[in-house]
C-alpha cells in the first residue's frame, strides 16, 4: 500500500490550479407555466427568457440583481440561483 502526501495532491504545473467562482442565473416562475425559465439575454427589452439552463446567462451578483429588479412584476417572481463555474 502506498502513503499519500500533500505533493501527490498538487497540480505537475504551478500556477495551473482548478479555481472556482460563483456566479448567478435569475431563475423566473411565471404564474401559470410548470417549467422554469432562466434569463438568457439582458440587452434587450423584455429581457430574454429560455428553459434551457444551460442557455442561461451565467452573470455576477450585482448585474444578476439589476436583472430581478428590472423584471419583478406581479406575475413572475425572480430569484438568484447560484452556480460554481471553474476557472483554469
Amino acid at each position: 500500500m502506498r502513503a499519500l502526501f500533500a505533493s501527490d495532491h498538487l497540480s505537475s504545473e504551478p500556477g495551473k490550479e482548478n479555481m472556482t467562482n460563483t456566479k448567478f442565473l435569475v431563475k423566473v416562475n411565471r404564474s401559470g407555466t410548470r417549467a422554469p425559465e432562466y434569463v438568457q439575454r439582458i440587452d434587450r427589452t423584455p429581457i430574454q427568457t429560455t428553459t434551457n439552463r444551460k442557455l442561461a446567462l451565467a452573470m455576477g451578483r450585482f448585474t444578476a440583481e439589476d436583472a430581478v429588479k428590472s423584471i419583478q412584476n406581479s406575475r413572475c417572481t425572480p430569484e438568484l440561483v447560484s452556480v460554481q463555474v471553474s476557472v483554469q
